[in-house]
């Protein structure tokens, strides 16, 4: 059955299981799948409780509130209630009278639902939530009904983006992304992002695509584009769009019989014609040629090629040039739907810059601050001794690795923690021993002895999370020089001295 679930679901499951231990439950129940769905956020399920008021910490609430929380993290595999395997079971069912050939968030709510006796559905008719009305907004999402007349009827609020069910199925919203934050700052690519949108704003042809060499930050520039979006700095002609990654493997994944690929392209190319504000994202966009294409099948490159032509379809490409040449010059009808727009590595300087703009947030990952002598090391001994990469993929991911590597250093617990633990583990084990052995005096002794040990223990780890965790460690250009040494071999003294 799990091979019918896509990748949302997958992680629906797996959050699930993280919500469990969250909680100390040694169990998999209805409420840990429900929480795994409101935390995976981006699913059609996630959207249609959002749409109900329905948040992840009310849920907790609730759960904490009817079942309350264990006494210890369980460890290893954590096994499903019976009831929650039905849901799973029913999730299957609910896809197959849908005529879906893959069970996605949305089934998995609607098994949920189905159910009807666990303790998801208490939470959530005790958040107001009730079964029907969550089963017609799923429902409604499901057949692209968004309400028949919006306040504004003539379309989403304003700063917020119109609902997509099959889009949000097979890619992701990049302009909501910028909006919420989730997307990285993008540091001196204003000359292709112009481009960008000065191609976007042509006639025709109006396709750009873009072409650099991997890692050198042609998402990156995309990326810029949806937060300028979000910020209002575009053209007039750009205002108020969408820009959407689309996952082609996402939309190839469970497509098993012939026309399945096809068919679920179409919805998507629907949708995109009638939205009308959609501008759409493929990253590798070579792996169009040939994307679903079984015997007798056509494959997606054939399927845009007429859409693109009528400019029905605004899309943004990226590839390399390599694959360029080899795939989309190759077919002259799909080559000359596109704009090519280089995208060249940055300079050192320019990767220096890249670096400070993104020191933020890693500084906020890995609890550390970074020197700037850190990222100017980083951009330097990327530049000279990884040859088989690109900036500023490769200095990023110097300082990422550092701060990892403190960050590990930071939080591996003493070994005065793990000899406590040990000595409590032969405390008890001795304790239990006296119980069988009905001397209970010596049992009474020991268990005091074990109280006194897990009390010591527990100011020990109190002291070190106190003062290791909260103090910020500095990452300077020698942990930069480290994490190269490892990753190339060549001696840090030698680096040092470079």
């Amino acid at each position: 059955m799990f091979e019918r679930f896509t990748d949302r679901a997958r992680r629906v499951v797996v959050l699930a299981q993280d919500e469990a231990r969250l909680l100390n439950h040694n169990y998999i129940g209805t409420e840990h799948i429900l929480l795994g769905l409101i935390h995976e956020a981006e699913g059609v399920g996630a959207k249609a409780l959002e749409a109900l008021g329905v948040t992840l910490d009310a849920v907790r609430e609730q759960v904490r509130d009817i079942i309350g929380e264990g006494n210890q993290t369980p460890s290893g595999h954590i096994p499903f209630t019976p009831r929650a395997k039905k849901v799973l079971e029913l999730s299957l069912r609910e896809a197959l009278q849908l005529g879906h050939n893959y069970i996605g968030t949305e089934h998995i709510l609607l098994g949920l639902l189905r159910e009807g006796e666990g303790t998801a559905v208490k939470v959530l008719s005790r958040l107001k939530a009730e079964p029907s009305a969550v089963r017609q907004e799923v429902i409604e999402r499901l057949s692209g009904y968004q309400g028949k007349e919006p306040a504004n009827a003539g379309g989403p609020a304003e700063g917020q983006p119109a609902g997509s069910l099959v889009l949000d199925q097979f890619g992701r919203n990049l302009t909501q992304a910028a909006r919420d934050g989730k997307l990285d700052p993008v540091i001196g690519r204003d000359h292709e992002a112009e481009r960008v949108m000065q191609v976007l704003s042509r006639r025709t042809k109006n396709n750009p695509v873009l072409i650099g060499e991997p890692g050198v930050g042609k998402s990156a520039v995309v990326e810029g584009l949806a937060q300028s979006v979000v910020a209002g700095d575009v053209p007039e002609t750009l205002k108020d769009k969408q820009i959407y990654t689309l996952d082609l493997g996402s939309l190839v994944a469970g497509s098993r019989y012939r026309g399945d690929f096809e068919e679920r392209l179409k919805k998507v190319l629907k949708e995109i014609r009638t939205r009308g504000d959609i501008i759409l994202f493929i990253d590798e966009i070579h792996t169009l040629v040939g994307a679903g294409a079984a015997e007798g099948a056509i494959d997606a490159a054939s399927i845009l090629k007429p859409m693109l032509a009528r400019g029905e379809l605004q899309t943004i490409g990226a590839t390399t040039l390599e694959e360029y040449r080899k795939h989309i010059e190759k077919d002259a009808a799909l080559e000359r739907r596109f704009q090519p727009i280089q995208v060249d590595e940055p300079s050192v300087t320019h990767t220096v810059e890249i670096l400070k703009g993104l020191r933020d947030r890693h500084e906020a990952h890995h609890r550390v601050t970074i020197t700037d002598a850190a990222l100017v090391a980083a951009a330097n001994l990327a530049d000279r001794y990884v040859n088989d990469r690109f900036l500023p993929d490769k200095a990023i991911d110097l300082i990422d690795e550092a701060g990892a590597r403190l960050r590990i250093r930071r939080l591996t617990a003493p070994p005065e923690l793990k000899e406590f633990d040990a000595r409590i583990e032969e405390t008890r084990k001795k304790k239990e021993e006296a119980i069988d052995g009905q001397d209970f005096e010596r049992a009474a002794r020991l268990r005091d002895d074990e109280a006194r040990l897990t009390e010591a223990r527990a100011e020990k780890d109190r002291v070190w999370k106190s003062g290791r965790l909260d103090e910020a460690v500095q990452l300077d250009e020698e942990h930069v020089a480290e994490i190269l040494t490892m990753s190339t071999g060549v001696p840090v003294g030698k680096l040092s001295e470079n």
